[in-house]
């Protein structure tokens, strides 16, 4: 007899989007980023770890070296490193040549071109180069080796190949080792699934969230024959998903799903901040929205920046069939770590996609979608970023994400153009990562020690928030995008301890805020929902 049953992914099961085995995320898909993330960080902390596993694993599970450059995989299996190493240094030499290569000739360019013209350093470009990058000069004589983004994502340093997904059941929070350290070795109880992430059978993955199949149509999606059933079934449920239906009251409902990803509903329209949708874990865990809290169709995803946790290739791969247009932040293009999301978006397969900049909007059934300018969190340097007001009749809320103000009269100007903001949505993780966290893999000299410490991906402080919260009337805060979340803890090295110093600067705005006579005020933990009227 034909077996019947349904299936769809259980609520528990995670899928994780790779390449080359390491979590992808803008500085490991973006090709310049990807071959010196691999040259400068990937195979050292790779070399590394070879040299005492053992010293890795125990740094990996120390609270204090949370982030740091070290490899959690038990030293039984330092053979399979000892493999991707292998890998990383015969198989893509071409792209370690690259990343060696633009260092080298960028510092030369310093070096040699000193306000004469350019056009004679084109017949030094080295050959592998060539091409794929433009020789330009900024307004005081200072040479850059500008990356064509574009010309190298048609090229052979980017490698559809190299992509996957890997699902596999999440039991509680805390169960995956770093993202930028450690790479995924396959596991005996997961599905590797090695296609590229523009597929579209990637939906059809997804779709399963919320529509049921046969065992036998997953199958066949996934190229598995029975005899990996006992891989598959764990990753499935027979119980019914769900199709939300989009709010349609008379309210603006807002509700926050955790770090800088709030929904916000309105006149059948829904919008979506930095998508970072938690799975529920099997053996429980704080009370959270997850996948069955949002609506089958997803209007507006607002991307606030590149950095791994708000440009989450994992949750935008997973609601990509429910999306309709993916916002970003416009690109300069004149660094190759200013990597262009509009691209990004593209090659993730998204063909609906808006770039804007400040003041730029969108209109949207009974109100708008704006720009706003988005100061400090990346270490100083020309990266793509905005924040968002969204505004519905006469009620406004401005997505500020990791914002420092740095400057209020800039709220000064956008008030004065779009009226006052009454709600505000600000980060506040005013200790930022120092400069080389992120972006010392990428920089063709490292920066001194001193200016290293002082150039911090930080966010306000309790002084910049309450100034941009006056400057821009607001009545209610909501200080988010901390990485509190326990599921964050992978991505963000954060761990919530007693007298943490993030808790302390935003209790500060939170009691000025209710002292002021604010109408709310608060930090929004694991879910929140409220209404506004409009």
């Amino acid at each position: 007899m034909k077996d019947t049953t349904l299936y769809r992914l259980a609520d528990h099961t995670a899928v994780e989007a790779l390449v080359n085995r390491w979590v992808a995320w803008p500085h490991t898909f973006s090709p310049a980023p990807h071959c010196l993330h691999m040259a400068n960080y990937q195979v050292k902390t790779l070399e590394s770890y070879l040299q005492n596993p053992e010293i890795h694993v125990k740094s990996s599970h120390n609270p204090k070296l949370l982030g740091g450059p070290f490899v959690d995989v038990a030293a039984e299996r330092a053979h399979e490193v000892k493999a991707l190493l292998h890998d990383l240094q015969h198989n893509h030499a071409g792209a370690l040549e690259f990343a060696k290569t633009l260092i080298e000739f960028q510092n030369t360019l310093v070096n040699e071109a000193t306000g004469q013209g350019i056009n004679a350093f084109y017949s030094k470009i080295p050959e592998c180069l060539g091409g794929y990058v433009e020789l330009l000069y900024d307004y005081f004589e200072r040479p850059h080796v500008r990356c064509l983004e574009s010309v190298l994502y048609a090229s052979s340093y980017y490698r559809k190949d190299l992509q996957s997904l890997t699902l596999f059941s999440q039991t509680h929070d805390d169960a995956r080792a770093y993202y930028m350290s450690t790479p995924r070795l396959p596991q005996a109880d997961s599905v590797e699934w090695q296609l590229p992430f523009e597929d579209s059978r990637v939906d059809g993955l997804f779709e399963l969230d919320a529509h049921a199949e046969p065992l036998g149509a997953i199958r066949e999606l996934l190229g598995l024959p029975p005899s990996e059933d006992y891989r598959l079934l764990p990753l499935l449920t027979e119980a019914p998903g769900t199709a939300r239906e989009p709010w349609c009251g008379n309210t603006l409902r807002i509700r926050y799903f955790g770090h800088a990803c709030v929904l916000v509903e309105c006149n059948g329209v829904s919008i979506l901040t930095d998508p970072f949708i938690p799975v529920i874990p099997s053996e429980g865990g704080i009370e959270r929205y997850s996948f069955q809290d949002l609506p089958a169709q997803i209007d507006f995803v607002l991307i606030s920046h590149a950095h791994h946790d708000h440009f989450v290739f994992e949750s935008l791969l997973r609601l990509r069939h429910r999306i309709g247009c993916v916002v970003v932040p416009k690109s300069s293009g004149m660094f190759y770590g200013d990597v262009s999301l509009k691209l990004m978006a593209q090659k993730i397969g998204f063909r609906n996609i808006y770039e804007i900049d400040s003041l730029d909007s969108i209109s949207i059934p009974g109100g708008e979608i704006v720009g706003a300018p988005f100061f400090g969190e990346h270490s100083d340097l020309p990266h793509a970023k905005s924040a968002y007001i969204v505004r519905f009749g006469s009620e406004q809320i401005l997505f500020a994400a990791d914002s420092n103000c740095l400057d209020y009269r800039v709220y000064q100007h956008l008030c004065k153009a779009l009226g006052p903001v009454g709600t505000v949505f600000l980060g506040m993780e005013f200790m930022g990562a120092p400069l080389s966290w992120v972006y010392g893999p990428l920089l063709p000299q490292q920066p001194q020690h001193k200016h290293n410490m002082s150039r911090r991906s930080n966010g306000s402080d309790a002084k910049a928030a309450s100034t941009l919260l006056s400057t821009v009337g607001a009545e209610r805060v909501y200080v988010y995008a901390i990485g509190r979340e326990p599921w964050l803890k992978y991505f963000m090295a954060l761990t919530p301890e007693d007298g943490d110093p993030y808790i302390k600067e935003s209790d500060k705005v939170l009691d000025t805020a209710r002292n002021s006579g604010f109408r709310d005020a608060q930090r929004p933990y694991g879910k929140l929902e409220f209404h506004l009227s409009v």
